[in-house]
């Protein structure tokens, strides 16, 4: 008698000719600090321009400047590139009649989008202190930035707690002043553990907190690097990740590869679980980006309608 036919195994959940939702991106870049960098990082911003981002954000220089680097830089962006900026805003170390000045500055330009940070403590400081006539910390500076202007305020979220953060309760607690005090969206932390960030939503949505959550996506453009950033930022680095990329040289097209597929993985099991909006840190590169937008479906797939 013969065996029965073995059973034909299960369809993955998705498949590259069946296209994903339509997700939309936003692109993270920094002012670059020399001629040489300044010549690559426009470059790579014309490529990134491609995929038509929902908007760009313009950290803030060293020590949180922003008059100096992140004003002319989201000018010149808008000008050269006509796309939609988000200018970081820190009140870390500056008093409040600056930060409004700048503020006031950057709507008077014709920017609507600004994201809202505390910022770091200066250098060699073992701890912030807020500067007495400044804006304490960033719920304080959202409710200041909704006095002068209706911005657009997207805020920082940490999906595994903030590392100054006594506890998740409190941490959560913070995110929840920012948002009451009119934060309009919520960009999170880089996470490679995905199931953090699809708990820290979850967390979100029991405490009633109800304005976006856009994860933070990271692709990898050297791995030491970011192993030692990651522990700076409160980032956990999943010991998997750190075999994938184990005697594999930056540079090469082995550990780009390995980056494009992970952080491609990453974003498309965000978008199968309802995710509409992703924000990717793409550290002034474009390659590992573009690469992410193929294998997320292609270019076709991406839009940038608010």
């Amino acid at each position: 008698m013969n065996a029965a036919p073995p059973e034909t195994p299960p369809r993955t959940a998705w498949s590259y000719d069946t296209p994903l939702p339509p997700v939309r991106l936003s692109i993270e870049c920094f002012p670059p600090r020399s001629e040489e960098a300044k010549a690559r990082f426009w470059q790579s911003l014309g490529r990134l321009a491609t995929v038509e981002p929902a908007f760009l954000s313009v950290t803030c220089g060293a020590g949180g400047s922003g008059r100096e680097g992140t004003f002319p830089l989201v000018q010149e962006i808008r000008r050269r590139l006509g796309l939609e900026v988000a200018a970081h805003l820190t009140c870390a170390g500056h008093a409040r009649a600056e930060v409004d000045d700048l503020a006031r500055a950057y709507w008077q330009s014709g920017i609507r989008h600004i994201v809202a940070l505390r910022g770091d403590p200066p250098r060699g400081s073992e701890r912030y202190e807020p500067r007495p006539d400044g804006y304490p910390y960033a719920a304080d500076l959202v409710a200041g930035l909704r006095r002068i202007a209706d911005f657009e305020i997207s805020v920082a979220g940490y999906p595994e707690t903030h590392p100054e953060a006594p506890s998740p309760a409190f941490d959560l607690d913070n995110l929840r002043r920012k948002v009451d005090a009119g934060a309009s969206r919520i960009i999170g932390q880089y996470c490679f553990d995905t199931e953090k960030v699809l708990r820290f939503r979850d967390r979100l949505q029991r405490a009633g907190i109800a304005v976006p959550f856009v994860p933070g996506i990271m692709p990898i453009q050297n791995f030491a690097q970011i192993k030692r950033f990651s522990r700076q930022c409160g980032a956990s680095v999943p010991l998997w990740l750190e075999r994938l990329f184990c005697g594999v040289p930056p540079g090469t097209p082995l550990h780009a590869m390995i980056a494009a597929s992970i952080a491609a993985e990453q974003c498309r099991r965000l978008v199968a679980e309802g995710f509409d909006h992703l924000h990717i840190y793409a550290l002034n590169r474009a390659s590992l980006t573009l690469a992410v937008c193929r294998l997320l479906g292609g270019a076709s797939m991406l839009s940038a309608a608010a």
